[in-house]
């Protein structure tokens, strides 16, 4: 098995565990820009101790062009904006189906990857996506208004906005971070994922302080105050990021988008348990479709 494949399913595990924490955080305490602001407070400091250790052990630190920081700059704040979405649309829909509508990611990731770094899919790898998106569609339909005759607010609505804008500016991002890794002078996978992840995170702890100094005064001192969680968001975020930056590295972008869509499983898991909520039958067998997505990519591309 490919070594991309146990990294990225590793990364959506703790990327679950990072919107889960969020979830309890805007729901009890944040604004959706604390909330996402908690991701990568402690974020930054640990992917800059992770490359200064590694730099101090031996490793060969690379170095970055401008091709680099155009990446990163874009992918980060990219990044920013479809957290912040992704916070707002927990209020919409319960948190299953929050997590899937946010993964119209994989079909925009082949389009964007395309576009900007010239990566394109087999034939059965598209397949497989589209049964995933299949899926999406079912779950962009809220339950209130389920048989309803207004098909245009069943489809075109607030949470499958947010889900599928979600999704675009994280198909921005997967592919900037693949771009910005790749375009590093040296360094195997991962100290390129360690490097590039550093230089992202610090730039959106920079970016994410002047935004809430500004616009929410007040905000990043809540933030330090709930330091118990916002550091475990922080914790799971570097780790999540860690994985997806060095599976970027290594795979296609769509490619790893498509398999990460395995957090689905995770998410259901913890909607039931945790959070005590439940799914309708039509939501469940849209989740089901992604998941058959992500088993006939795993067979096409193993």
């Amino acid at each position: 098995m490919p070594i991309w494949i146990p990294i990225t399913i590793a990364a959506a595990f703790a990327q679950n565990l990072r919107f889960m924490l969020q979830k309890h955080l805007k729901a009890t305490q944040l604004t959706t820009g604390g909330a996402t602001f908690a991701r990568f407070l402690f974020a930054a400091p640990m992917a800059v101790l992770m490359i200064v250790t590694m730099a101090n052990l031996g490793w060969d630190v690379p170095q970055g062009s401008n091709r680099t920081w155009v990446f990163v700059i874009t992918g980060g704040t990219a990044q920013i904006l479809a957290t912040m979405l992704v916070v707002a649309l927990f209020a919409e829909r319960n948190f299953a189906v929050g997590i899937t509508l946010k993964k119209t990611e994989t079909i925009l990731t082949a389009i964007v990857g395309f576009i900007v770094l010239g990566e394109g899919l087999s034939l059965w790898a598209g397949i497989a996506i589209m049964v995933g998106i299949l899926g999406v569609i079912l779950l962009s339909d809220p339950p209130k208004l389920a048989g309803s005759s207004n098909w245009y607010k069943r489809v075109f609505n607030r949470a499958s906005a947010y889900g599928i804008g979600s999704g675009a500016l994280f198909a921005v991002s997967a592919t900037s971070y693949r771009g910005a890794s790749l375009s590093l002078n040296s360094g195997d996978f991962i100290i390129r994922a360690v490097f590039t992840l550093a230089c992202v995170t610090t730039f959106q702890t920079i970016a994410m302080s002047i935004w809430l100094r500004l616009r929410e005064p007040g905000e990043m001192t809540r933030v330090l105050q709930s330091w118990r969680v916002t550091f475990l968001v922080g914790l799971t975020g570097v780790l999540g990021s860690l994985g997806w930056f060095m599976a970027f590295t290594l795979q296609n972008a769509a490619y790893v988008k498509a398999l990460g869509q395995i957090e689905l499983v995770f998410t259901f898991a913890a909607s039931y348990l945790i959070f005590k909520e439940r799914s309708t039958w039509r939501e469940i067998f849209g989740i089901g479709l992604v998941v058959v997505s992500i088993l006939l990519l795993i067979l096409v591309i193993s």
